[in-house]
């Protein structure tokens, strides 16, 4: 009887306690942030019990992050360089790398600026004296950038006028509170800041602007992973996307 009753009582609080939800990491470029926020809630919804912990930073910091051990499940990428860093590391689960989502850089200003940009070489003159992006090193919108203007011949006159941000959003605030003259973000970045910086002069770059995204090989929720990753590439995920302004792949 008291066998009985005991597991009576055991199966009643199983069933009062709540099932504890799974849950993936998901790091990303900073330049994702917004979209990846509501695609993170767009998931939830359509996976419930299932929840998405998103880490924005840089590509590359978040290379060295994840190769350093952080337990991360998905990893999307500002461009191919930082994803094939970390696929040199081993670091992808074989056959999950993807394209889901292209950009443009766009050189901007803060709003109230009377700088008149016609091409990259205008940036070579008096009244333009600090320029921003992120750093080339470890930053691809800095990388996307310096390609650029190595291109159009203007990066040996223009390098010392950069103040390099740690990630396109610290940039992109640098111009937002008028400490600088302009720099160098993605158009989707933009939306973000409307009201405190324009955009003067689209920049045509070499290699196109192309996110990618894997599910890692130390994946603490491999499964879970993939199917995020796949809701990006899926017709509800790449609508978030093209909201917040991103091209499709």
């Amino acid at each position: 009887m008291r066998k009985l009753l005991l597991c009576a009582v055991t199966a009643a609080f199983a069933v009062a306690m709540p099932a504890r939800s799974a849950e993936i990491t998901v790091s990303a470029a900073a330049s994702l942030t917004n979209a990846f926020r509501e695609l993170a809630q767009s998931f939830a919804a359509a996976h419930p019990g299932e929840r998405v912990l998103l880490n924005f930073a840089a590509s590359d910091p978040l290379v060295q992050q994840i190769a350093k051990g952080a337990p991360v499940d998905v990893f999307a990428s500002a461009d191919q360089d930082a994803m094939d860093k970390a696929e040199r590391l081993k670091l992808l689960a074989p056959g999950t790398r993807r394209d889901f989502a292209t950009n443009t850089v766009v050189l901007v200003v803060p709003a109230a600026s009377n700088v008149k940009v016609a091409g990259l070489a205008d940036l070579n003159v008096s009244g333009v004296q600090r320029l921003t992006m992120g750093n080339p090193a470890s930053v691809p919108i800095g990388r996307y950038a310096k390609e650029a203007l190595i291109q159009a011949g203007v990066w040996a006159q223009l390098e010392g006028k950069f103040v390099y941000g740690a990630s396109v959003r610290q940039s992109l605030d640098y111009v937002a509170r008028g400490e600088v003259d302009g720099g160098f973000v993605y158009a989707t970045d933009v939306m973000a800041r409307k009201d405190k910086v324009k955009v003067v002069l689209n920049v045509p770059t070499a290699t196109p602007v192309t996110y990618p995204i894997a599910v890692l090989a130390g994946a603490p929720q491999p499964q879970l992973a993939r199917r995020f990753a796949a809701y990006a590439l899926s017709p509800a995920g790449q609508a978030v996307l093209v909201k917040y302004g991103f091209g499709r792949p």
